[in-house]
């Protein structure tokens, strides 16, 4: 679930209560707008930041970077610096004079601040004024010392024009395939909701919405699994008089899941009322128990049935195809009144039980937030023979680290396989009722986590599919900032558009670099090609990390000259192009045209529904001259993105 951890730079929030404060008993019959916030909300908001438990130690420090280098740019700096071996990822810090103080630079995402790689656009600047910078590097144990190096830039005013930056493709380099990171997993609300029997926001029928939201990403995006949270729910489990366990309603809920043609990544989550320590720890408006529990033994027993029971009712070689994920966020004391190592008896518990009803199970954990305890839970593993498929964790507002070094590490060091990485929540923030989710400054950020993801990770899995969506109260109104790619009544959000652009993209992976203003920092792009090279799509976008600007920035608009060489020499080719933008893929735009407000009436529902769509826009055919290049200029503001498709004739 997502979060919103302190900054890496500030110190641990003191110990908080034991016990979450009661949220009504009693849900109402049909959910209504919450100008006041719930009880669980309230409780949330002020404890989403505290750690559960000191984390262990991490990696061995590793150097800092070298190379530091700034560029001016239009409305940014622009910074480079060569990658550290074993680092994670590299925290930047400013200052305002060469003597310092340098502090992290926050771009204002809500969570982890440190990037995955270089290069950086700091868009938090003035122009014509300097700014000096130093980069650490971070490791899971956090930041190490600061670079020695400082590097200053200047930003500059924008001109009459937007800046140039051009996207060169060779289309006659071998390509490499394109990892899917994007559709292997996507996140949702609670799997019960699929029978939810009371009225849903805005009247919808959110059992009927959430089924349908789940064919559109598996049919438009490529979905291909879903990590939903509280397998173990009240109305999914419960314990019979003679202790054996009753999922007969997990089974109505599964039953009707997996008629999607979807597969669950089954989040072995959260705990049993008859299972718990504390019953009265919970989370959430429908008050999950997030307590540790009275008897390891008993967890242990409730994971293995559980296995054996979904082995019974929809085949072996099914379930083995299935990932279980050990808890959530286990690290947030908002979530687990434990401490670490009760997390890490919780995984050694489960994933025994999982492994004893079929070792080829696939079980993974912390499922952390913050990108936190990774390398504390491989080293558990490692002193304790105990297996982890998957190591996974979550980080909102950021592209994903790279954790490949800790999982290198564990492989070399045990013998084992190494395990895989999947990020099993990932968004442009970790707040409800963001605005920013309903953006089109979110669009161009899911393609630029996405790109960074495909090197690094298995699965970058966006947090969630559909609006509706009841953790700390249902939705007030139809734009309320929800986590969904689909709204209520499941409209299209730009960040939907944006997977459903890169899911367009056809073959394998071709060559492309940026030169330019800004160029792989705000400006990026992918390229792809058919095997006969009869076709080329180019994948373009203009975005930052910098918050302060999900309204736009004028300033960052880029012109983008689109070349593409190793074509065949004098062959036409016909030109389509999509895009997103304000004024192209933005429902909310839409919807604030027609008069905006609370819900559509039907008249509005209809002229949402008639909007709903991202055509493609045919452009004049281009013609390949004898060095069998074209050339195609596109406007790039920012926020935006533009996919350019090349057919031959």
């Amino acid at each position: 679930m997502p979060e919103k951890p302190a900054a890496p730079a500030h110190p641990a929030a003191p110990d908080a209560p034991t016990a979450v404060p009661d949220a009504p008993t009693a849900a109402p019959d049909a959910p209504t707008a919450v100008p006041e916030k719930s009880a669980a909300r309230s409780d949330w908001e002020q404890r989403i930041g505290k750690p559960s438990d000191t984390r262990l130690t991490g990696t061995a420090a590793v150097a800092a970077p070298a190379g530091l280098r700034a560029e001016d740019g239009t409305g940014l700096v622009r910074l480079d610096w060569r990658p550290v071996a074993g680092a994670l990822g590299y925290l930047v810090h400013r200052a305002d004079s060469p003597e310092g103080p340098f502090t992290p630079l926050d771009h204002l995402g809500g969570d982890v601040l440190a990037v995955p790689h270089p290069p950086y656009a700091d868009t938090l600047v003035e122009p014509g004024r300097a700014y000096h910078y130093k980069v650490a590097s971070w490791t899971d144990d956090g930041a190490g010392p600061l670079g020695a190096e400082t590097a200053t830039g200047t930003p500059e005013a924008p001109g009459e024009a937007p800046a140039a930056v051009e996207v060169a493709v060779d289309a006659a380099a071998p390509t490499s395939p394109l990892p899917r990171v994007w559709n292997r997993i996507i996140g949702a609300e609670h799997l019960s909701l699929l029978l939810w029997d009371k009225p849903g926001p805005g009247g919808s029928d959110t059992a009927a919405e959430y089924h349908e939201a789940l064919g559109k990403v598996r049919d438009e995006l490529g979905v291909r699994a879903v990590r939903a949270h509280g397998t173990f729910l009240p109305e999914t489990v419960s314990v019979r008089p003679d202790g054996s366990f009753d999922f007969s309603g997990l089974d109505e809920v599964y039953d009707r899941f997996l008629a999607t043609g979807l597969k669950p990544v089954v989040e072995l989550s959260f705990m049993p009322e008859e299972l718990a320590k504390d019953p009265g720890y919970t989370v959430f408006d429908y008050k999950a128990l997030v307590s540790t529990p009275t008897s390891w033994e008993r967890w242990g027993e409730l994971c293995h049935a559980l296995v054996v029971h979904l082995q019974e009712r929809y085949g072996r070689d099914e379930v083995a195809g299935w990932e279980f994920e050990v808890w959530n966020e286990a690290n947030l004391e908002v979530f687990w009144n434990g401490t670490q190592d009760d997390y890490h008896l919780l995984y050694a518990y489960a994933v025994r039980a999982v492994k004893a009803a079929d070792p080829r199970i696939r079980v993974g954990g912390p499922s952390s937030a913050a990108a936190g305890w990774v390398g504390a839970l491989l080293e558990y593993c490692r002193a304790e023979d105990l297996p982890v498929d998957f190591v996974s964790t979550h980080t909102y507002g950021n592209a994903p680290l790279d954790f490949r070094p800790l999982t290198r590490a564990y492989a070399e060091a045990t013998g084992r396989p190494e395990p895989e990485i999947l990020w099993t929540e990932w968004g442009v923030t970790p707040t409800h009722f963001h605005p920013v989710s309903d953006s089109v400054f979110s669009a161009p950020f899911v393609l630029r986590g996405m790109k960074s993801a495909l090197a690094s990770t298995d699965a970058l899995a966006y947090w969630v599919a559909t609006d509706q969506f009841e953790e700390l109260g249902w939705p007030p109104k139809l734009f309320h900032g929800g986590f969904g790619l689909l709204t209520v009544g499941n409209l299209r959000k730009p960040r939907y558009w944006a997977l459903w652009l890169l899911n367009q993209l056809a073959g394998d992976r071709a060559p492309v670099a940026v030169s330019g203003d800004g160029a792989d920092a705000t400006v990026e792009a992918l390229a792809t090609r058919a095997e006969d090279g009869s076709a080329v799509d180019v994948l373009v976008w203009n975005g930052t990390l910098d918050q302060s600007k999900v309204a736009g920035a004028a300033a960052l608009g880029r012109s983008a000259t689109v070349r593409v060489t190793g074509l065949e020499p004098g062959a036409r080719y016909a030109v389509s192009a999509y895009r997103v933008d304000e004024a192209h893929g933005n429902i909310q735009a839409v919807w604030e045209e027609i008069g905006g407000g609370d819900w559509p009436d039907a008249p509005q529902w209809a002229k949402l529904r008639e909007a709903d769509r991202l055509p493609a826009e045919p452009l004049a055919p281009v013609l390949a001259d004898a060095a069998g290049t074209v050339r195609v200029e596109v406007e790039l503001p920012m926020p935006g993105i533009r996919l350019l498709g090349l057919r031959r004739a």
